[in-house]
């Protein structure tokens, strides 16, 4: 039980964040005064200056006693950034007493957003030197250096990839959610509802989609707009029909403007049980260049556990399938902290992946999301200790780069095991595009489909305004006609303004 004092600020939630990072659920109060149930107790205190401000943090478990101070000044006058100086400071001295009291060190500092790269894109755009970059990182948010070193090899990365990052907000992006799988994965919370069940939402599903595909491309080419990279996700996009894939292709190449320059197409044939050569002969005459078979594990155990309905075996004669039929740019997916996984599981799974070797390798530190089967039956899923988790981490790494893999992104999320991060790995020249687009949020990402989040940026503005489409089924097919107009309504409102001052792709 931890009890928490806050004088002077209002930081609560920011504080709890902190918190998480070292202890798993932990039984959190804020009280205006300590008293005798609590097991930890922590006082932080917020002094203003007329420059800055002091953040003087104490803890206390009954036998031992920790304290830090923490002086920032404002780096400008502003509401947003002081307030921004004022949570740094009262996060930094938390974190400080907290690894002074567990022996534990956050590699990420205070950092609790998913997206950190984008902190370095940032500093790197607005032209500040690589060197002081770091420095700043390390001085705002305890960035440790090998964290930091990471950062940077995936910044390098991504602009060799797309040299023109900084300026990539003149196209777009084009998601495309399919909201149907065999069965659902115990840790997933996507937008995914087994096909068997949902039969009688199929049709209508895919009848709302083909509008939303149409009434968009309408607008793409009303302005000339020019997509950067276009992904197939879900759900599982290959739980539909081979028929069904290839009416989908037919609207979009009809649809949307500019086919010929669109930078990647991927489609995520995540399960094994849902590639049929049929399917695979569709996206190939549509010229797909990018497909994931995801494995998760190569223990049969495991992928009963967290209700996968396929084999290992599957898994492997589906990627032989695909590489056979030309689809060779190939994604696969591992998850290190599944349920009775430990070092020799991944160890096992990396090596099955060496026989394969994939052209691209994303892997993933199981989150406990909170909507998931296994976030909700937590007894149910042995998972394995902070120190494990961090080890296997530490070998998919090695794995990687003695093979030839190259992180080129990387993004966090709440509640994830041993605080780590998710990494996307690949051989030269087999990046995805997609991946770093939303990842580093720097265009609009178009989303169509049930479950897709638009994220609509102006050039030139930054500006994220978010957009989302229903998540079931029945309610996208009930209401997409109107969903639609209300997005063209705010693409014209946020795009208005750049079309004016010229800032559009091709205008």
């Amino acid at each position: 039980m931890i009890q928490m004092i806050c004088e002077g600020h209002a930081f609560e939630r920011e504080l709890s964040l902190i918190l998480a990072l070292f202890y798993e659920d932990p039984a959190l109060t804020f009280v205006p005064e300590w008293t005798d149930e609590a097991d930890l107790k922590i006082k932080l205190v917020l002094t203003v200056r007329e420059n800055g401000v002091v953040a003087s943090g104490e803890l206390y478990d009954g036998k031992r006693s920790i304290s830090h101070q923490v002086e920032r000044d404002y780096v400008a006058r502003d509401e947003k950034a002081m307030k921004k100086t004022t949570k740094q400071a009262l996060c930094y001295a938390l974190l400080l007493m907290l690894e002074e009291y567990t022996g534990m060190e956050q590699g990420w500092g205070i950092l609790t957003g998913i997206r950190p790269t984008k902190l370095l894109h940032q500093l790197n755009a607005a032209g500040v030197d690589r060197q002081e970059a770091h420095k700043k990182l390390q001085q705002d948010v305890i960035l440790r250096p090998y964290k930091l070193k990471l950062l940077q090899e995936i910044v390098d990365k991504q602009l060799n990839v797309v040299p023109d990052l900084y300026q990539i907000d003149r196209e777009l992006s084009v998601y495309i959610g399919i909201p149907f799988c065999p069965t659902k994965c115990a840790y997933c919370t996507f937008p995914a509802y087994a096909i068997r069940s949902h039969t009688a939402s199929v049709n209508p599903f895919l009848e709302g989609l083909h509008y939303e595909m149409e009434r968009m491309g309408e607008w793409l080419r009303a302005n000339d707009q020019r997509i950067t990279s276009i992904y197939f996700g879900g759900g599982t996009p290959t739980s539909i029909t081979a028929d069904d894939m290839n009416q989908l292709f037919e609207t979009m190449h009809r649809s949307f403007p500019h086919m010929g320059d669109v930078r990647e197409l991927t489609v995520e044939a995540g399960r094994p049980d849902t590639i049929t050569r049929e399917k695979l002969d569709v996206m190939k005459r549509w010229e797909v260049d990018r497909i994931s078979i995801n494995p998760q594990s190569f223990t049969q155990e495991t992928l009963q556990a967290i209700g996968r309905h396929h084999t290992v075996e599957e898994t492997i004669e589906k990627y032989h399938l695909a590489m056979e039929m030309g689809l060779t740019n190939i994604n696969m997916d591992l998850i290190i902290g599944l349920p009775n996984e430990g070092v020799s599981e991944l160890a096992h799974s990396l090596q099955e992946v060496e026989k394969l070797m994939p052209a691209s390798l994303t892997v993933h530190t199981l989150s406990f999301k909170r909507a998931s089967e296994m976030t909700q039956n937590k007894d149910r899923y042995k998972v394995a200790s902070r120190e494990e988790i961090s080890k296997m981490m530490e070998m998919a790494s090695d794995w990687t780069a003695a093979n030839g893999y190259d992180p080129y992104y990387l993004y966090r999320q709440k509640n994830i095991l041993g605080n780590l991060e998710n990494v996307g790995y690949a051989k030269p020249g087999q990046e995805s595009i997609y991946n770093i687009m939303i990842m580093e949020e720097v265009q609009t990402i178009l989303g169509l489909g049930c479950g897709a989040v638009s994220k609509l940026m102006a050039p030139g503005s930054g500006k994220l305004t978010r957009f989302p489409n229903p998540k079931d089924p029945k309610t996208y097919n009930d209401t997409y006609k109107v969903l639609v107009e209300n997005k063209l309504r705010d693409l014209d409102e946020i795009y208005s303004g750049a079309r004016t001052a010229g800032q559009v792709s091709g205008k």
